[in-house]
């Protein structure tokens, strides 16, 4: 009959592997599932960021066509007539007539934001105004020489 005692060093009946620790599976599950479900919820109350989709040039005025509503600061630098937003879009450029005379336009990005330029040969002064059309933003400025 055999003993319990150890034989050349080890017993009759093996080891139990070790139990496994499923909790650090469970509990890094649960944080990458909060962390999801948080990112979704953030996504729906998320407002969409403004973006500009055109640019028309008509005679003495420029509309400008955006998804959402623009906040938008409007300034004067040496006779040009700044318009800044914050928001998406591509640069463009163009030319439009004021007052019999040729003024040029451009939309440059600056870092987060857009900024739209009118330079002429005179100082210019612009009045704006935006209106909800079909579901679109649209930012009528018009431009006249001081």
């Amino acid at each position: 009959m055999h003993g319990s005692e150890p034989k050349d060093g080890g017993y009759s009946t093996p080891d139990k592997p070790p139990r496994p620790r499923p909790w650090i599976r469970v509990i890094g599950s649960l944080a990458i599932f909060g962390f999801l479900v948080g990112l979704m919820i953030g996504r729906l109350f998320h407002p969409d960021a403004m973006h500009l989709k055109e640019v028309d040039a008509a005679d003495d005025r420029l509309v400008l066509w955006f998804n959402v509503e623009p906040r938008v600061q409007v300034g004067n630098f040496q006779g040009a007539f700044l318009l800044r937003f914050e928001g998406l879009g591509r640069e463009q450029q163009g030319q439009l007539q004021i007052a019999g005379r040729a003024a040029n336009w451009r939309v440059v990005r600056e870092g987060r934001e857009l900024e739209l330029r009118v330079l002429a040969a005179r100082p210019l002064r612009g009045e704006w105004h935006a209106e909800k059309v079909d579901g679109h933003w649209r930012l009528t400025i018009r431009l006249a020489p001081l």
